[in-house]
């Protein structure tokens, strides 16, 4: 019998994740290395090869926890992704430099991430025009009209089975022939990106607090009303608290939607600031690390916007079975 046959069964499990984690680093650095040095390619692509499968063989014992301390179960649920998404990011820069491909076709991750610290400024500025001007405002007033409508709806049987149907149809319609249209409206600043955003995200809103306020259960409502509740009081009290798993699926898609619907409005005209107008710009000069960067950060922001929403759906709906343990 073996030595780590003979461990117990959350050391055998442990010793497995750390060493495969320690190892596939360690290739990780040299393939890295000797991809820079302009090694021969066959060695680099074996070293990654062996980086995915160590990787691999360490997402399946992180993704089990099964006989691992409970230190490292808690963290399963970020660092499993986590880890997959370092691997992707390896492989990127390892085919980048190994097969030498053009930076036109595909910078690397390090000439990105260079590019990225370097224009931080630059970016900066477009961030603070396109996110904090446009995708916030626009997010919030569409998801807040999209609330409110939903109420109207739940009162008025002729508005729900009226703008539900336009909600549909405007959903299908594709944002790049809507945004034009709504630059030439409001103009060129940041007033059509936050009116393109509020087009966006009211009929999911809608949509979603439509079915939400229609989710609590026939018992529940009967209750109320034997208790002489008001539609507000029972609002409140009952549907209002239902329809929170929907609301918040509403605000996560929207918070998606809005930093798509602020970029694509800026490639019909904006002043010389914007994420949308730095990647048209810089697509036009070849600059793909710049494109990339920008890229970056924006999806930084919607993960980060997304995250923050989940995190808080917890608290509010802990009582909802999805989020039991």
């Amino acid at each position: 019998m073996s030595v780590i046959a003979s461990f117990p069964t959350e050391r055998k499990a442990t010793l497995s994740l750390t060493g495969s984690l320690a190892a596939g680093v360690g290739f990780a650095i040299l393939a890295l290395m000797l991809a820079h040095r302009g090694a021969s390619t066959p060695i680099v692509i074996t070293l990654a090869l062996a980086v995915w499968a160590l990787a691999w063989f360490a997402n399946v014992i992180w993704s089990r926890a099964e006989g691992l301390p409970p230190v490292l179960t808690r963290l399963a649920p970020a660092a499993v992704p986590l880890l997959f998404g370092l691997t992707l990011v390896f492989l990127w820069e390892v085919i980048c430099v190994g097969l030498k491909v053009p930076t036109v076709l595909l910078p690397a991750p390090s000439l990105i991430m260079a590019r990225l610290f370097a224009s931080l400024p630059v970016l900066g500025a477009d961030f603070a025009q396109t996110f904090v001007r446009a995708a916030v405002p626009g997010w919030l007033i569409g998801s807040a009209a999209g609330f409110l409508v939903a109420l109207a709806c739940d009162r008025s049987d002729f508005l729900r089975r009226g703008l539900i149907p336009i909600g549909n149809f405007i959903s299908a319609l594709p944002i790049i022939g809507i945004a034009p249209i709504l630059v030439m409206w409001f103009g060129f600043d940041w007033q059509s990106k936050a009116a393109m955003v509020v087009v966006m995200t009211f009929f999911p809103m809608l949509v979603n607090a439509v079915a939400g306020l229609a989710a609590a259960g026939r018992l529940e409502r009967d209750l109320m009303y034997s208790y002489g509740a008001s539609w507000l009081q029972t609002l409140l009290a009952l549907r209002l608290p239902a329809a929170m798993p929907f609301l918040f699926n509403a605000l996560k898609i929207n918070a998606s939607l809005a930093l798509i619907g602020a970029i694509v409005a800026e490639f019909f005209g904006t002043p010389t600031l914007g994420m949308g107008f730095r990647i048209s710009t810089e697509v036009g000069r070849m600059s793909l690390d710049m494109v990339w960067a920008t890229i970056v950060i924006a999806a930084i922001a919607g993960s980060a916007c997304f995250g923050a929403l989940a995190l808080l759906e917890k608290r509010v709906t802990f009582w909802h079975p999805s989020n039991r343990s």
